[in-house]
């Protein structure tokens, strides 16, 4: 061994150990264990607020609790849960209405919002407050919002039975919550009117976005308003689009407040959807295990929805 290496200091030369905090955190930051170190606190969190809810959700729709029969325990039934659901004929008629419920609604409303978004972007007096007037259904509680519309179409003394028979559109007041061919585009259209904004505030934000000079330089070459709407507008918000249109099939999907005020799934289970069935067992029957498996059917379709609909958007390629 010559001089050299022995005057080369070891490893616990070169970095010795120190029992102060200050140091001791100084070496760990170097290390390659840091970063898991700081984002261990969101992952916990995480884990806490989303993945056990999830699991214990899971868990719970294979095993039987029902509140009110405490002599049926709590047994683990496997599968039973879900082999029920092919079975129940009030399951199968929610599946049916919710899809009609969700694509209805997102329809209605994204071409409502879209419409008043490109009304609104322009740069004229009073649309400042215009704007914020549209905002009005959106911020309205859901239940203040749904009890409104309950007592404007009510049969007996609803003010828009009462327009429709003056202006002769109807001969005699209508009970439209009582009808099966008329329930579900009513309750349509009560969530059209209060849903609609949300797609207007972020559409509206994502074409004032957009810079006038591609508008200007699209007028040069001679495209006339469609032209522009459809190689420009519409190509430039396509990842708002995307998102808003998520977000807002998630929404119609787990929140059955409007049908609970006004239809509660009637008459019959015309109006009937996943939600509301899940709500309805959970809180109404205390089947919390049967309705803890609605629930995983309806969190695996928005998953496959969500995923089938952003790779057919293109978004993933872009």
């Amino acid at each position: 061994m010559n001089l050299t290496e022995k005057s080369l200091p070891t490893p616990l030369e070169r970095r010795p150990i120190s029992l102060n905090p200050l140091t001791l955190l100084g070496q760990l930051s170097e290390s390659r264990y840091w970063a898991y170190i700081l984002i261990a606190p969101s992952l916990i969190l995480v884990c806490a607020v989303v993945i056990y809810p999830i699991l214990s959700g899971i868990r719970l729709s294979f095993y039987e609790l029902r509140l009110n029969r405490p002599d049926l325990g709590t047994g683990y039934l496997g599968f039973e849960h879900y082999i029920d659901l092919l079975n129940d004929r009030t399951f199968r008629s929610a599946l049916t209405n919710t899809l009609l419920w969700v694509v209805g609604g997102v329809t209605s409303q994204f071409t409502l919002g879209l419409i008043t978004a490109l009304a609104l972007n322009r740069a004229l007096r009073g649309f400042r407050i215009a704007r914020i007037l549209v905002m009005l259904p959106w911020v309205m509680p859901s239940v203040i919002a749904g009890n409104i519309w309950a007592l404007m179409l009510d049969s007996r003394l609803g003010v828009i039975n009462d327009l429709l028979v003056k202006l002769g559109l109807l001969t005699e007041y209508r009970a439209w919550f009582a009808d099966p061919r008329t329930a579900m585009p009513t309750v349509l259209l009560v969530a059209l009117w209060q849903s609609f904004p949300f797609f207007t505030l972020l559409l509206l934000a994502g074409m004032q976005g957009i810079s006038d000079d591609l508008y200007e330089a699209a007028s040069v070459d001679g495209a006339n308003p469609w032209d522009k709407f459809r190689y420009i507008t519409i190509p430039l918000l396509k990842p708002i689009i995307i998102t808003t249109v998520v977000l807002r099939v998630i929404g119609m999907v787990n929140s059955p407040d409007l049908l609970i005020i006004l239809t509660n799934g009637g008459p019959g289970n015309a109006t009937q959807t996943l939600s509301l069935y899940a709500f309805q067992l959970a809180y109404l029957r205390f089947d919390f295990g049967y309705s803890a498996a609605i629930s995983v059917i309806m969190m695996l379709l928005l998953m496959v929805f969500t995923v089938v609909y952003v790779r057919a958007s293109g978004a993933t390629k872009e």
